[in-house]
C-alpha cells in the first residue's frame, strides 16, 4: 500500500493555489480544465484541491467545510521547511491566521501550526540539529 495523495476540499482553487505557490514554492502540476480540481508537485504524494461543488457531487452526504469561522478540522498538512521561522513569517504575510507560535517540541521538532486561507491546519516543522 502507497499513500499517493491528499486531496482538500476548498470554497476558491484559483487563491488556494496561489497560497501554496507563494507560501511553500510548490508548483502546480495539473489543473482540470473546469477549474474544479489541482494538483500540487510535492514530491511521492500528491497534494490536490477540489472546489466545494465536485466535492458535494462526491460525497452525497456532505461533510464538515473547513472555514476560519469555525475550529480547526481534525486533521493538518505538514511541512518540512529548512526555516521554520521565516515560512511562518511568509505564510502569515500571505494571509494565513497563526495558530500555534514558534517552538521547540520536546521530541527534537520546530514546530509552528498555521490556518491557511481555507481554514485548513498546516504544520511548518524541522527538525532539530544535534
Amino acid at each position: 500500500m502507497k499513500f499517493s495523495f491528499m486531496t482538500i476540499y476548498v470554497h476558491d482553487i484559483v487563491k488556494i493555489i496561489k497560497f501554496y505557490e507563494s507560501v511553500f514554492e510548490l508548483k502546480v502540476k495539473f489543473i482540470h480544465e473546469s477549474g474544479l480540481y489541482a494538483e500540487m508537485e510535492t514530491g511521492d504524494t500528491v497534494l490536490s484541491f477540489s472546489q466545494t461543488e465536485l466535492a458535494e457531487s462526491i460525497i452525497p452526504k456532505g461533510y464538515i467545510k473547513s472555514s476560519l469561522e469555525n475550529r480547526p478540522p481534525n486533521m493538518q498538512i505538514g511541512f518540512e521547511s529548512g526555516d521554520v521561522k521565516k515560512t511562518l513569517k511568509k505564510a502569515l504575510e500571505h494571509g494565513a491566521t497563526l495558530e500555534s507560535d514558534y517552538e521547540i517540541k520536546t521530541w527534537g521538532w520546530e514546530s509552528a501550526m498555521i490556518r491557511d486561507i481555507e481554514g485548513n491546519l498546516v504544520e511548518l516543522a524541522k527538525k532539530v540539529e544535534k
